[in-house]
């Protein structure tokens, strides 16, 4: 089964997934960017990444441009984000301004942690992230707002990697030994 990796983040942690994923399933890697439409067509199953902006997909535009032949692939979903995994009433209201509902039906979605390193955002991101915490009541949440962390791991890939496998029929299988 033919497959491709298409990504689009903000400050890296998406883009060492989608590293990471590629080189493990031996999948071409794409931004929507450096994408063409003919990558799509010979696919049975896509594999797109996003980070989490202003509550809101990155890759939002591009599933939006490209729904008809989304519709018709095998479509798994990973959303990268500073939000906890186990906060999912939260990351599903990002889904659900993000992604068109015959969309989030048919995907598998995959949360995973992200990261935050102060220094490298934006001027306008760590003002807005500056605002928002200002906001916040909870002392403890504030301070976690603008605390670094980094919560990108190759293992947070493994539930992923392994239903993409078993739908493919890639699964590896034990060597006997005699």
């Amino acid at each position: 089964m033919k497959g491709i990796i298409i990504f689009k983040g903000k400050y890296g942690a998406t883009r060492q997934y989608a590293e990471w994923l590629g080189k493990e399933l031996a999948l071409p890697v794409f931004t929507p960017e450096n994408y063409r439409t003919e990558d799509l067509i010979g696919c049975d199953f896509v594999i797109i990444g996003s980070s989490v902006y202003i509550g809101k997909l990155q890759i939002k535009d591009w599933i939006q441009n490209h729904m008809p032949g989304l519709l018709a692939k095998k479509t798994f979903l990973f959303v990268v984000s500073g939000t906890p995994p186990e906060d999912r009433k939260t990351l599903e209201t990002y889904l659900q301004a993000s992604v068109p509902f015959q969309m989030r039906k048919k995907s598998q979605v995959y949360f995973l942690p992200g990261k935050l390193v102060y220094q490298n955002l934006s001027w306008s991101d760590k003002f807005m992230l500056r605002m928002g915490a200002m906001l916040t009541k909870d002392k403890k949440i504030k301070k976690q707002m603008l605390t670094d962390y980094n919560g990108v791991k190759k293992e947070n890939l493994d539930v992923l990697v392994k239903d993409i496998k078993s739908y493919t029929g890639r699964v590896s299988k034990p060597v006997l030994q005699l």
